[in-house]
């Protein structure tokens, strides 16, 4: 997929207050998706980075800033992956110098609604509306899968775009994948509330769980 063609559904999502179209604008982006872009841009578009936070502060994006911009796009999400992959893999001696030179050849690339997608994204300003919940029902109807599979799946993995994969290449089948892991949160907005232990424990059949200690009286302790 073109880079272009995410930029332009970040922005009919951020210019329409409506759910339903918002959800509408993501999925069908969704569907154009190949199997390999699937996680890279539901990540773009809830404005996170797959490699999560890369050393591009705004001293850099300040430095790495071109002069022009493209007159036509060209970039496609898997070159700015990529691109975003060697940044993150950039250290030592230098790299601050090979970040820009990397950073500001991508920009350059770009046209500039592309240059101010990319800058958003990597300052984590993009608000454009694409909220969880919002991500989560496009993912089921792109999908043609329950939304409440697909919450339930993002409550577990605490992944939209690894559950966003699982649904639009495997169906149901790939949302039954995700499970309850020892160690690893689930996320509690997304789970069922219960009025007390016994009502938890009735509906779930069988759990385990511990106490937690305040930190609160913790803190108080003397050093």
């Amino acid at each position: 997929m073109q880079l272009s063609e995410l930029v332009d559904t970040s922005k009919r999502v951020a210019q329409t207050r409506s759910r339903i179209a918002k959800v509408e604008h993501i999925s069908a982006c969704l569907r154009s998706f190949s199997a390999v872009e699937i996680e890279i841009g539901v990540s773009y578009l809830a404005g996170d980075l797959p490699q999560g936070r890369i050393g591009l502060g705004s001293s850099i994006l300040t430095k790495a800033l071109p002069g022009t911009s493209a007159s036509q796009p060209t970039l496609t999400l898997l070159e700015v992956d990529e691109i975003f992959d060697r940044i993150a893999r950039t250290k030592g001696s230098g790299s601050l110098k090979e970040r820009v030179n990397l950073l500001g050849g991508l920009l350059a690339r770009g046209t500039n609604e592309e240059q101010k997608f990319l800058l958003r994204l990597l300052l984590g300003e993009l608000r454009q509306g694409a909220l969880e919940g919002i991500m989560t029902d496009a993912i089921a109807r792109a999908a043609h899968v329950p939304s409440d599979r697909v919450r339930r799946a993002v409550m577990l993995a605490g992944n939209a775009p690894a559950v966003a994969s699982a649904a639009l290449l495997e169906g149901l089948r790939g949302l039954s994948g995700f499970s309850l892991e020892i160690m690893k949160p689930v996320k509690p907005m997304l789970a069922d509330a219960a009025e007390d232990v016994s009502e938890a424990l009735r509906r779930l059949g069988s759990a385990a769980f511990g106490c937690v200690t305040q930190l609160s009286a913790l803190s108080a302790m003397p050093s």
